[in-house]
Formats: C-alpha cells, sequence, structure tokens
C-alpha cells in the first residue's frame, strides 16, 4: 500500500489514535447498537480516554487546552478518527466544532478566546456554524446573504433567517455569518459574530429532518434571528472581512472533513474484506471471485488517489497558502471515491451491509451528504473550471488560431 512522508510526530500520534480507535471507540461504538445515539456520559468517557492517551484536541494549541501539533502532523490522526463515527468527536475533531475553534483562534481576540475558545476545546460548551440561508438566501452561492447586522450605539443588532445550522439547536454559541455593508459588493461588505445562543431574539425553528445517521445528535436546525443585539466586542475579526475569514476556517474544515471521511471509507473496506475472506458461496469465498477482486482493487487505488490529494493540498495550506483549488478538487474527488467505496463494501456485505450490526449502515446515511454539505459537487466544480480555463496556454492557442479551429 502506498506510504506518505508523514513525520515521525505524526506517526507517533496517529499510532496513539489507533490504539483508542481499536480498544475503546470501536467498541463503545458496537456497544451502541446501530442508528442510536450516543449518551452525553458516554462522550465524557471517550473524551477522558482520549486525554489518557495523548491523542485529545490535538490540532489546537497548548495555550488553549489542546496539544499543539502542526497541521499536517494531524492528517493520519484526523483520517484514524475517521474509522467510526465516534471518534472525531472523542478527539475533540468533529465538525463544526472543529472549524470554529480554527477560526476562533484564528480570529479571535484574547478575550473572546478565553471566553469561547478554551471552554469549546474543553468540550464545556458547543458551536455551530449559522451561513447558509433558505431557498433565494445564501447557501451554494454566499452573495446573496440576507441577514443583516447593522450597528446601533456599541452594540449590533442582527436580523436574518438561517438553515442548516450543524448543532444549531443544542450549541452555546453561535458564529453568525451576516451582511454589515449593504452598499458594498457582499464580498467586502459581511461580518462574523459571536451569539450566545440564549440572546434575546434567536429562535430556533426546527431540527430540519434529514437522510444522516445523527449518532451524536447534533441536528442541523433552522434558526431566525430577530433583533438580535450582541456587543460590539463580539464581532469576530475584521468588519467586512466575514468571507475572508470563513474561507479560513472553511478550506481547513473541508479538507479535514475528506480525512474524516477517508477513515470511513478505509475502515468500510475493511469489513468488506473480512466479510468477503469469510462467506462461502458457489463453492469458494468471496474473496476468490475476480468480480469481488477487480471491484475492492479498484476502490482501493481511488482511495489512495484521495488521499494523496489531500496530502497535496494541506502541504499548501501548512505552508500559509489558501490552496482553494486544490481543495476544492479534494472536496469533490474524495466525497465522491469514499461514497462508491462504502456503497461497494455495504453491497458486498449483502444484508449484513443494510443491518446495524456493522458500521456500514450507519456510514452509508452520513457519506450522502458529503457531496453537499461545504460545497456541493458542482460549486466546487465551478471553481476549479473557472481556474482551469485562466491557465490557457498561449502558444496552444496560437496553434488552434493557425489550423482553423
Amino acid at each position: 500500500m502506498i506510504t506518505f512522508d508523514d513525520s515521525d510526530a505524526a506517526e507517533e500520534l496517529a499510532d496513539r489514535a489507533r490504539d483508542l480507535m481499536e480498544g475503546v471507540v470501536i467498541p463503545a461504538e458496537r456497544e451502541l447498537g446501530g442508528g442510536e445515539s450516543v449518551s452525553a456520559e458516554t462522550v465524557r468517557e471517550l473524551r477522558r480516554a482520549a486525554r489518557d492517551a495523548g491523542i485529545y484536541a490535538p490540532q489546537i494549541s497548548e495555550k488553549y487546552g489542546g496539544m499543539g501539533y502542526d497541521f499536517r502532523d494531524v492528517l493520519p490522526t484526523f483520517e484514524q478518527a475517521g474509522r467510526s463515527l465516534l471518534g472525531p468527536m472523542a478527539m475533540r475533531m468533529a465538525a463544526p466544532d472543529q472549524g470554529n475553534m480554527h477560526l476562533l483562534e484564528m480570529q479571535g481576540t484574547e478575550s473572546q478566546k478565553e471566553e469561547y475558545l478554551r471552554p469549546l476545546v474543553a468540550g464545556e460548551i458547543s458551536s455551530g456554524f449559522s451561513m447558509t440561508e433558505p431557498m433565494q438566501g445564501a447557501g451554494s452561492d454566499p452573495k446573496m446573504i440576507r441577514t443583516t447586522a447593522e450597528k446601533d450605539g456599541d452594540e449590533w443588532v442582527i436580523d436574518g433567517h438561517k438553515w442548516w445550522t450543524t448543532q444549531g439547536s443544542a450549541a452555546d454559541v453561535l458564529l453568525v455569518f451576516a451582511r454589515t455593508d449593504m452598499d458594498a459588493h457582499p464580498y467586502a461588505g459581511c461580518s462574523v459574530f459571536i451569539v450566545p445562543k440564549e440572546m434575546d431574539g434567536v429562535n430556533v425553528v426546527r431540527d430540519i429532518p434529514h437522510v444522516e445517521s445523527d449518532i451524536e445528535g447534533k441536528g442541523h436546525a433552522e434558526i431566525k434571528y430577530d433583533g438580535v443585539r450582541v456587543p460590539e466586542e463580539n464581532l469576530l475579526g475584521e468588519e467586512g472581512k466575514g468571507f475572508q475569514h470563513v474561507q479560513e476556517r472553511l478550506g481547513p474544515a473541508r479538507l479535514t472533513h475528506c480525512l474524516r471521511f477517508s477513515g470511513m471509507a478505509q475502515r468500510s473496506l475493511s469489513v468488506a474484506k473480512a466479510y468477503l475472506s469469510e462467506r462461502e458461496a458457489f463453492g469458494e469465498t468471496l474473496s476468490e471471485k475476480q468480480h469481488a477482486r477487480f471491484d475492492i482493487a479498484e476502490q482501493e487505488m481511488r482511495l489512495q488517489a484521495a488521499r494523496s490529494l489531500n496530502r497535496t493540498a494541506a502541504r499548501r495550506i501548512a505552508a500559509g497558502e489558501e490552496a482553494r483549488i486544490e481543495v476544492a478538487m479534494c472536496k469533490v474527488f474524495t466525497a465522491n471515491v469514499v461514497q462508491e467505496t462504502i456503497d461497494t463494501a455495504l453491497q458486498y456485505c449483502g444484508a449484513n451491509g443494510i443491518g446495524r450490526d456493522l458500521p456500514l449502515a450507519d456510514f452509508y446515511e452520513s457519506v450522502r451528504q458529503f457531496r453537499i454539505v461545504d460545497g456541493a459537487d458542482e460549486v466546487h466544480k465551478r471553481s476549479i473550471a473557472r481556474a482551469a480555463f485562466e491557465d490557457v496556454d498561449e502558444s496552444e492557442l496560437e496553434n488552434v488560431v493557425r489550423y482553423g479551429v
């Protein structure tokens, strides 16, 4: 199998994560039974185990309760965590908190970090990222944002309608994306605000029913903000720089999503190969059937290609680059590869695949949303194509013109 140039620190961290997954997390998953939500007590126990194993919030600086590892050094651990729906939660590496913690660490003031980041890392509070809006509002095209925040003295007054705010109904604090300058282009006129959910005017309408195995019980909330007043110090980052700040959050968050789902696909293949090696039909094990072997080989190749692409984008991000197109490529390619891999694994496990004794049914329900959340395939392909056509080779263009095409 392909190996990567991960550092010794990365490999040691991943080894500890693997031991935690095999010894604690996956057994806890099996005790739950498929489709069940995990209890708060189980979450606390898993996080205690992760702390004891030296594998809790490795991506956050030590100053705020993490372990201070370099971004590249946590890549293999994100993959290990993804091998169970409980893994990212145990290691404090799950969305949306992971992305919100990253944004707070990047853009928060010291007082904001003490009030919100530190308890988030500790798992004492939870958060939601409130950006997407219904129907004609901001979804795939965030330039259409309609939620507003107007300055009134030393306060900001927020009005708007959001939905698909992951963990919104359970969150203690929300990061809200809003227009602060209606005369400016949205790219220069939006900002991010820290909004404690108990503020007057924050109305959680409902958790939206959806296709996903919600073992963590997070939900995706529809929320209305009706004259919500927050102090001016709740502005996160710079006024009017909301789009830049969101990209700082979404780039690494999309990549860590890719890594977690890659881990899910790796475990799915592992389950399928074990099943195929034991299940007999028509005089031999299924693992000896050429069609099955070729299908598994295909998924192994595509998954390794996705993992390589993710490592390439991670190197760019670690070097301080935005790597927007590389991350878009990772998001589209990995989402589709992972979906196909899990589907293949489930198919070969037959009735056991759709049953809840194996993790594949939960994985299958979880993976489909990945081609939509954090930017639908079509949106990312649009960006990739735009960049591709900006890089037309002049000499090739001359040849095309010369020969009358």
